[in-house]
């Protein structure tokens, strides 16, 4: 491998769908995207913990406190963290407007960058009528999600052995379903019609497993994507530009990646990984 790979400096990041207790949750990557950035606010926009698996039974292996611990310190070090949950982790919503070891827990946000755009930002499950209407067949949903999910572990771990870099074959195999792809789409319609409703430029998100930046009827419909199968993250630059970032592909994440995660410093330059199809959401 060569030199580390340099920090990067952004103003804001914003993720989301971490499923921090689950075991299809990349903890890992989203350690290193963390040791390589550094930024001046961080939202977290829901799904970070899964309450709802972690209430069928307890698994909370080290990289997943890692994980909050690293957001914690962040938040010590001044950078600005506000926590919008989601359906997965509903029961923060309980302690919207308190601050917790310097997070602040919000329902929703607007954020302005800095070229003066307002964005709303929250988790979106209010906008999913499966979630909102009949909780008893997200929850059926989930468990049918977390199979798949398992399939993709096994999967990936088989890569890895091969010396291949990560690829989603959960997102493959639900980008090919069409009752999947027009629920994205009704989703992302009704996201950018509340945004309008509020008189704003653009919404920020997650909820379904998707990244994607577009516009939709004059409003900037932003999804920040998952750490469960995209391993994306929304970024603002300095200038207020926004973009998406694969870290999974940036960073090939490979077989000898992972043999250095406990590292200080983990080497290797990014570069490319194997072609894969857009990832589809949960």
């Amino acid at each position: 491998m060569s030199a580390a790979a340099p920090v990067r400096q952004f103003r804001t990041v914003f993720i989301s769908d971490v499923h921090l207790g689950t075991r299809g949750c990349q903890a890992e990557l989203l350690l290193d995207f963390f040791r390589h950035m550094e930024c001046e606010t961080l939202y977290l926009v829901g799904d970070i913990i899964d309450g709802w698996k972690l209430k069928g039974g307890w698994w909370w292996p080290q990289p997943h406190n890692d994980v909050v611990q690293k957001i914690l310190r962040m938040a010590r070090k001044g950078v600005n963290v506000i926590y919008v949950p989601g359906n997965h982790d509903d029961a923060a919503r309980d302690y919207c407007g308190v601050h917790l070891g310097g997070v602040v827990v919000a329902r929703d946000a607007i954020h302005e960058t800095a070229d003066g755009k307002r964005y709303l930002v929250l988790h979106g499950d209010e906008f999913d009528g499966v979630t909102r209407h009949a909780r008893w067949l997200a929850f059926l949903g989930d468990w049918a999600y977390r199979g798949v999910l398992g399939l993709n572990t096994v999967f990936n771990r088989a890569r890895r052995r091969l010396g291949f870099g990560y690829w989603s074959l959960s997102a493959y195999l639900k980008v090919k379903v069409k009752n999947a792809l027009q629920f994205i789409e009704n989703f992302e319609a009704a996201v950018a019609d509340e945004a309008r409703r509020r008189g704003v430029d653009g919404v920020i998100c997650g909820h379904i497993h998707k990244a994607e930046m577009r516009e939709i009827d004059g409003v900037t419909y932003v999804n920040d994507g998952d750490w469960v199968e995209s391993c994306t993250a929304l970024v603002e630059h300095f200038d207020g530009r926004l973009e998406i970032l694969e870290w999974a592909k940036l960073r090939s994440w490979s077989v000898i990646d992972r043999l250095r995660q406990l590292s200080p410093v983990l080497e290797g330059a990014p570069g490319e990984a194997p072609a894969t199809e857009e990832p589809a959401a949960a």
